[in-house]
């Protein structure tokens, strides 16, 4: 294929970005809802890089893309468009289909789209949880979930004979539910939808059918612990909060903590709990109550960043006293409200949790002891919970073990649902194979995985969805004072049934991928076991540093895998955790904590991983690697190693990942909101290239790329970030770039310029190309700072950034803060306590952003004519790039202090008085 590929000359950024952040709010049959796994990439990017990556560049192609990247095109099926995009790919690699590898596989994002596009996919990875999810989603459900594929089993037929007569619909099995929609069942017929469902995809029917048989022995065991109420409300969920004992000697109450006292926060429906506090007898009840809308009691409840107020004497008991009490086991939990439903009927119910609640409690933490006393090994999962404290938080208050962090009688339920599981795995071995077994036994373990994600004391109760929320909401384990408990055979939210139903959906969806499976292995990215020159295409979404400690965060899950699947493959679960020794991420905890041993590790690691997709790559192959990190040093690592392993950058594409409701979550916080995807191919020519060629190499080709990108929507951190790629072709051709007189010039030196000419390019965009050359350094700094970053950035960033504009950081001492890796621009109300904020020092000339802050701080005094006096006095009263730099100022900080500021000035401008005669001489005491 001696031809340039569609990625190294030009995407549709706007439509795949569209699409991958819209991505994220999509959910049936999504593969995001099969399984947890971190930081997957969209299928929309990944199915336009596996593409682009792939064919020629031409018109027919880029329009292509537009065509396929939305979730329309795959929702149901491959739509003629895909069917299109695959003949292009096969007929791009010689009528055969061309071998795509993922050393990362992950969550199993990029290999799926790769076996959509028809091609043969090698999927990757080191960790067991993903080497599972990646077998349910890339090899069980193409292997097994084709239509016509397996011989109907007696017990599916049995199903069908049991619901004759129901042609209405209205079937014996009463958990039915939404779960049949998606495999394909239609209960208007009066027979043969159990078999009709199986002939079109065997694999998602028998996962529901052996789904609800587990359900059905579950509920025979478990129907006592969740009984229903005597007026016949079924419990949806517990709530639960942590107990102290207050340190007031003359108090010594007993203090739930809880963070808010919501139930049902809606417009139209507010319940909250209310504590109803005897201050005698120091004891605390509850109520539920409704609330109005100016009642603001419900946010306040009684933990706050870990620290405890008592409801009786109003003594606060810091974090460290809660510490201490959990960890010697004095702290205790109390449940203090029930949410319940009527079988039917719409609307939660809420109530008061009773002594009968807790009674049923008990009587399940004693089955669960009489369980346990019966087995050799412990059902409940006793493997120590180890990880970096920064993600992983219970283990700071003494829970030292996983099963710890599951009530006893979540710790019931699932251990029966575990060992329902196994007796499946025995029943469907009798009618089919091992392997057919084994992949039921999957899937289900997978189902069992989602319930445990909402059966752990670490779950919260979403007030304003009413509903569950799991444990990983967010990607750490943090540590949570009022949980809810789900009830697993409820029917509704964070039950086994809609467990179940997701992991249908994503079969369903994934069945119609491809009739080919992808060959998954498990094994390291740094020893990959394939030929060498055997790959035509690499794609794949390494690790970025710390972002994600990935085997820390699933040991929660390897856990339970273990005891569903583990003598499935038992060479996958022989280890109490999972592998992290190999595992190619920055953690300092691995490392004695020590952050450059961590840093040294992950680099080199990712380096020997760049040399071996190097060495498996064809020499005319390409390699697309997803980068996403804030880090200027994080990409001159990434791109050493590139360079260092022999392959050079093509082009770089920045596409949106993120939903704008992300972003605005994190308002303040250094972050994207784009993945860049990298393109490269091996180095050929390579030898020695000279500086000043290689640079103006490079201009030639950054700047028609800086367009493109500001004209997509790209800005601020991404803006910065996304230019590297098209910077760096012209330097990664080389081995080695050096200056005149023979010394070399670093990726760092390279970098360096690229940021010069990107900085320039959205000055001038934010600025306009009349204002660029009268803004000082220090303006030039904070507008880009601002307008990149936020008031936060990494301090390196900030260094880098000042140098870039001509200044060093320490000359910008008042206007930046630097503590450890922050550096903080500050906004006028922080610089107003200094009084020499705006004056002339040795005679230079205000930089306008301090006469700015002296100016609006004056303003707020109410004296307009002494701001046309100070504005004169320095210069900018009637300059027009100041009033333009101030414009510009005022709309990076849109919604900000000092943005609401900037524009009240901005505002009365035409208002201001003319400047005193003698406001020159007024001012010159104050040393302008």
């Amino acid at each position: 294929m001696g031809y340039k590929r569609l990625i190294e000359h030009r995407l549709p950024l706007a439509e795949v970005s569209t699409e991958s952040a819209r991505e994220k709010s999509i959910r049936h049959g999504h593969i995001s809802t099969l399984h947890i796994w971190w930081a997957r990439r969209p299928l929309a990017a990944s199915r336009a890089a596996v593409f682009a990556t792939l064919v020629p560049d031409t018109d027919e192609n880029y329009e292509l893309v537009k065509k396929i990247v939305p979730w329309e095109a795959v929702k149901d099926g491959n739509s003629a468009d895909i069917l299109e995009a695959r003949r292009k790919v096969l007929e791009a690699n010689g009528g055969v289909p061309p071998k795509v590898l993922d050393p990362f596989g992950g969550g199993g994002a990029i290999p799926l789209e790769a076996l959509r596009l028809g091609c043969e996919v090698y999927s990757l990875d080191l960790n067991p949880v993903a080497h599972i999810i990646q077998k349910a989603t890339l090899e069980f459900p193409q292997k097994f979930g084709q239509s016509n594929s397996r011989p109907v089993p007696e017990y599916i037929r049995e199903k069908d004979r049991q619901t004759q007569g129901n042609a209405q619909g209205k079937v014996s099995n009463k958990n039915k539910g939404k779960a049949t929609k998606q495999v394909g069942f239609d209960f208007s017929s009066s027979e043969g939808e159990w078999e009709q469902a199986y002939r079109r995809n065997p694999l998602a029917t028998d996962v529901r059918y052996w789904g609800e048989w587990v359900l059905e022995k579950a509920r025979a065991e478990l129907q006592e612990f969740y009984p229903a109420d005597e007026d016949g409300k079924t419990p949806v969920a517990y709530l639960w909060a942590r107990t102290v004992t207050c340190t007031n000697p003359a108090c010594r109450a007993e203090v739930p903590m809880v963070r808010q006292w919501w139930l049902a926060k809606k417009p139209n429906r507010s319940l909250a709990l209310k504590p109803i506090v005897d201050l005698v007898g120091k004891q605390i009840d509850f109520k539920v109550v409704e609330v109005g809308k100016d009642d603001k009691w419900a946010d306040v409840g009684t933990a706050s960043d870990g620290n405890a107020t008592c409801l009786i004497c109003n003594t606060t008991i810091p974090v460290a006293n809660v510490r201490e009490q959990a960890k010697k086991g004095t702290w205790s939990q109390r449940m203090l409200a029930v949410i319940s439903l009527i079988p039917g009927q719409q609307g939660k119910n809420y109530r008061a949790a009773a002594q009968n609640d807790l009674n049923t409690f008990n009587l399940a933490k004693k089955s669960l002891q009489t369980k346990s006393s019966l087995r050799v090994i412990n059902p409940v999962p006793d493997e120590p919970m180890q990880g970096w404290k920064r993600e992983i938080r219970p283990p700071l208050y003494g829970i030292s073990t996983w099963g710890e962090i599951f009530s006893d009688r979540q710790s019931l339920a699932l251990t029966t649902f575990v060992d329902k599981i196994h007796l499946t795995r025995l029943n469907v071995q009798k009618d089919n194979n091992k392997e057919y077994a084994d992949a039921i036994a999957t899937c289900l373990a997978i189902v069992l995985d989602r319930l445990a994600n909402s059966s752990s004391m670490l779950c919260r109760w979403h007030n304003t969805g009413e509903k569950l929320e799991g444990v990983y909401s967010r990607q750490a384990l943090p540590m949570v004072w009022d949980y809810a408990e789900s009830n697993p055979l409820s029917g509704a939210t964070g039950d086994w049934l809609g467990a179940l139903e997701w992991v249908l959906q994503v079969i369903a969806h994934t069945s119609k991928a491809s009739a080919s499976h992808a060959k998954v292995i498990r094994g390291s990215a740094t020893n990959l076991p394939l030929d060498d020159g055997s790959i035509d295409c690499i794609v794949t979404d390494p690790p970025y540093y710390d972002a994600i400690s990935y085997a820390e965060l699933s040991d929660f899950f390897y856990v339970w895998m273990k005891r569903t699947i583990g003598d499935v493959y038992p060479e996958h679960f022989r280890t109490p955790l999972t592998p992290k020794t190999q595992e190619i991420i920055q953690n300092p905890s691995r490392h004695g904590d020590d952050n450059l041993a961590a840093k040294n590790f992950f680099e080199s690691s990712m380096l020997k991983s760049f040399v071996e997709m190097h060495r498996v790559l064809k020499t005319n192959g390409e390699a697309t690697i997803v980068f996403a990190h804030k880090s200027t040093d994080a990409w001159e690592t990434l791109i050493s190693a590139l360079i260092a392993s022999g392959f050079m950058v093509e082009a770089s594409w920045p596409i949106k990942t993120e939903m704008a409701s992300k972003m605005s979550a994190n308002e303040g916080r250094t972050m994207l909101a784009s993945s860049t995807f990298l393109n490269c191919t091996k180095r050929t020519s390579g030898g020695i290239g000279y500086f000043n060629d290689v640079r103006r190499d490079m201009i030639a080709a950054i700047q028609p790329q800086l367009a493109e990108f500001w004209a997509s929507g790209i800005r601020g951190a991404d803006f910065f970030m996304s230019a590297i790629g098209p910077g760096l072709e012209s330097y990664s051709k080389h081995d080695e770039v050096r200056r005149m007189s023979g010394d070399p010039v670093t990726v760092g030196e390279f970098l360096d310029e690229v940021r010069k000419i990107v900085m320039e390019f959205a000055l001038e965009q934010v600025l306009g190309a009349k204002s660029l050359g009268a803004v000082d350094a220090p303006t030039q700094f904070a507008l880009l700072s601002l307008w990149g970053y936020g008031a936060e950035l990494p301090s390196d960033e900030a260094r880098k950034l000042a140098q870039s504009v001509g200044v060093e950081l320490s000359e910008l001492i008042g206007l930046v803060t630097v503590k450890g890796d922050k550096a903080n621009v500050q906004g006028f109300k922080a610089r107003g306590k200094d009084k020499g904020l705006g004056l002339s020092k040795h005679g230079e000339r205000v930089a306008m952003v301090d006469a700015m802050h002296r100016a609006v701080l004056t303003l707020q005094g109410g004296n307009r004519q002494a701001v046309s006096d100070y504005l004169s006095a320095v210069g900018y009263f009637s300059e027009e790039a100041f009033w333009q730099t101030m414009q510009a100022l005022a709309e990076v900080q849109e919604g900000a202090d000092d943005g609401r500021a900037l524009h009240e000035l901005l505002t009365i401008r035409d208002n201001l008085p003319k400047a005193s005669d003698n406001a020159q001489q007024m001012l010159l005491g104050a040393g302008i």
